[in-house]
């Protein structure tokens, strides 16, 4: 089919896009690459479509369909939406993205090049033509750039050369593309989806809940925006979800199952009060979490998936839980948390999950001996603080502890609580033993950064005690607030202030960590402590190696580094990325590497690829998130030139070349 004929379907209609087509992702190269392709007459790819009745058809774009069959583009979006929106000077109706993509694309007469408009460059060389008006105007607009040139003395030699690159250009609209039809009446939403996904492999594949959504979307058109507007004020309080993590909450809350096929026979009002549901419950967990636990803040809420559990369980029970409901419900969200169950077979896990909490009596209990038969124990060891950097999963357990035990700031000797410091009120991690002087005594990576070398401290006490040693500011801290240090789990014996014993110093830290750790979480228990008393077969003895997980914010510097190029991101409109992301096994949920700064859905969600910022790592951890699907940048400046050239479209200047990958 010419590829003027499909642009006149797609003008009447009768070619459109499914609902469950994610937006227009392409960047300004590869529409770039696609017209100079197309220009010398290269293949580019067929299209696949699948056709169906148009009164049955759950599309994007909202306007009426015309009577009769309807062809969904299940291949070929992107070049489609490319060629239509330079061809036509404008979207099409199903157009979800960013148009400066293909705005103002130009082609050069005598390098036969194609570029995207710039000033200073094409305002006074008249060999640029401008893509869109060229295809818009047809052949007179041929003529009309020939009698431009030939008043032209320096160009008249060459009309006839560049009439011929005119037509060539032009005849764009007669190349053929081949199409593949999808059709039949045994050809279902869910048969589609496994087709599209089989297609796209090399892509960003749909999910579940990418089908259920567009279900939902078929019956309640602003169902996507609805939700994206909830997110968005959660956002503005600190917490960073997205549309699938959504979607599964209102899922349980409203079915009380994990799989998204169970929304697929509910209606509207049904979606709509489950909505309204999930999200009056997720807000009580979180006000839950924050409030008892002081984890009040994206950064350290770890263990997200427990939280479509919990919502569920306070959706069933109307009224307020009572105090030992409400903490033996954080004992199992805590515990959940650490031991990472979340994190493999998300589905499975919750659905064993809501299983347990189906029948009121007992619930409780059933969840935590679940728990434990799928862990072993739920007593919390030293070598589980043997771990290292800002991204492993017991950095939120120490922040837990700060934040509603006993620490105190050691400069003003103010208590570090939640309540007293206002709900995310920022802490920064405080090196007890500075970096620099670990480096110069030969310390690694793993020792300078591990978790039992990390503290909480006021910004202003962390800039005060700057790289000093224990051995020097200790004693400083105890004379002026007494208690301070133990306050903190810092071991009391002065011989392990001195650096030459920094690994005896961390393991008797590490000892005070878990007992501490063990005795808040027996707080939830109110005296019920037979969660506490079972323990592994073998449990980890404390001079085991740690499991090696590669990657992680190395210092307080890299993390500023990071978040100042969060910042950077927000200023521009764009949503904020994720520090310290957990890459996990998805069969095991066991750690694979720790990502430095991720946008896992995209720096626009769910229209752009996942991009990882990856500063100071090395080649495993750069494999590990390239086969995870990331585009990898290994330096601020390469990041900060994508996004504004591929994402906001403010330069076609070269970015900067990262190291290889």
């Amino acid at each position: 089919m010419k590829i003027s004929t499909i642009l006149d379907h797609i003008d009447s209609g009768f070619m459109a896009l499914p609902e469950f087509q994610r937006g227009y992702v392409w960047s300004r190269d590869q529409v770039r690459g696609l017209f100079q392709s197309l220009y010398r007459r290269y293949p580019v790819g067929g299209l696949l479509v699948w056709t169906t009745e148009s009164s049955a058809a759950e599309h994007r774009g909202g306007s009426p369909l015309p009577a009769g069959v309807v062809k969904l583009l299940l291949d070929g979006q992107q070049r489609m939406t490319s060629l239509y929106g330079v061809a036509r000077g404008k979207a099409p109706r199903f157009f979800d993205g960013d148009a400066r993509a293909f705005t103002g694309l130009y082609f050069h007469l005598e390098r036969e090049v194609f570029a995207f408009y710039q000033p200073l460059r094409m305002a006074d060389d008249p060999l640029w033509i401008d893509v869109s008006e060229l295809m818009t105007g047809g052949v007179h607009r041929i003529g009309d750039h020939i009698k431009r040139l030939v008043g032209l003395p320096e160009y008249a030699a060459r009309v006839g050369d560049y009439s011929a690159r005119l037509s060539h250009l032009l005849g764009i609209a007669d190349i053929e593309l081949h199409i593949d039809d999808v059709t039949g009446a045994d050809k279902s939403l869910d048969v589609v989806v496994d087709i599209f996904n089989r297609v796209n492999s090399g892509g960003t594949k749909l999910s579940q809940g990418d089908l259920a959504l567009a279900k939902i979307c078929a019956s309640w058109p602003e169902a996507r925006n609805e939700m994206k507007a909830q997110l968005a004020a959660w956002w503005e309080s600190d917490y960073d979800f997205d549309l699938d993590w959504l979607l599964r909450s209102v899922n349980t809350v409203l079915t009380g199952e994990a799989k998204f096929r169970h929304l697929h026979n509910k209606g509207a009002d049904e979606i709509r009060d489950g909505l309204n549901r999930a999200t009056k419950a997720i807000d009580s967990v979180l006000n839950l979490i924050a409030g008892r636990c002081g984890l009040d803040r994206d950064r350290v809420l770890f263990g997200r998936y427990a939280i479509p559990v919990m919502a569920r369980y306070f959706d069933q029970h109307q009224g307020p839980l009572d105090e030992r409901e409400r903490d033996l419900l954080l004992f199992w969200y805590l515990q959940a948390a650490m031991w990472g169950r979340f994190s493999g077979s998300t589905e499975t896990a919750i659905d064993k999950a809501l299983e347990a909490i189906a029948t009121p009596e007992g619930a409780l209990d059933r969840l935590l001996e679940q728990l434990r038969l799928w862990h072993g124990t739920l007593l919390v060891e030293p070598a589980h603080f043997r771990a290292w950097s800002l991204g492993a999963r017991f950095y939120p357990v120490l922040y837990m502890l700060t934040r509603m035990g006993e620490a105190k700031d050691w400069c003003e000797g103010i208590p570090l609580k939640a309540t007293l410091l206002g709900r995310r009120s920022r802490l920064e991690v405080h090196h007890i033993f500075p970096k620099a002087q670990l480096y110069k005594h030969d310390y690694d990576r793993t020792e300078v950064n591990a978790l039992a070398n990390f503290c909480l401290l006021t910004k202003a006490c962390n800039l005060r005690i700057s790289s000093r040693l224990p051995e020097e500011y200790f004693p400083e801290v105890e004379s002026n607030h007494p208690g301070a240090l133990a306050s903190q789990w810092i071991p009391m014996d002065r011989d392990l202030w001195r650096i030459e014993n920094y690994p005896r110093f961390l393991e008797a830290r590490r000892k005070l960590l878990a007992d501490e750790t063990n005795r808040r979480l027996e707080e939830f228990l109110h005296g019920d402590t037979r969660w506490l008393r079972s323990r592994a077969v073998a449990p980890p003895p404390d001079e085991a190696a740690p499991v090696p997980v590669i990657g992680s914010i190395s210092s307080d510097q890299e993390e500023a580094e990071l978040e100042a190029l969060n910042k950077w991101v927000v200023e521009r409109g764009l949503h904020a990325g994720t520090l310290s992301y957990e890459l996990a096994d998805e069969a095991t949920g066991e750690q694979k590497a720790v990502l430095d700064l991720v946008w896992p859905m995209g720096v626009q969600t769910e229209l752009s690829q996942p991009v990882a910022v990856l500063l100071n790592e090395g080649e495993a951890v750069i494999a590990l998130a390239s086969s995870a699907g990331y585009r990898c940048f290994t330096s601020p400046d390469a990041f900060r030139h994508y996004i504004e050239r591929e994402i906001l479209f403010e330069t076609d200047q070269a970015s900067p070349s990262d190291p290889p990958q």
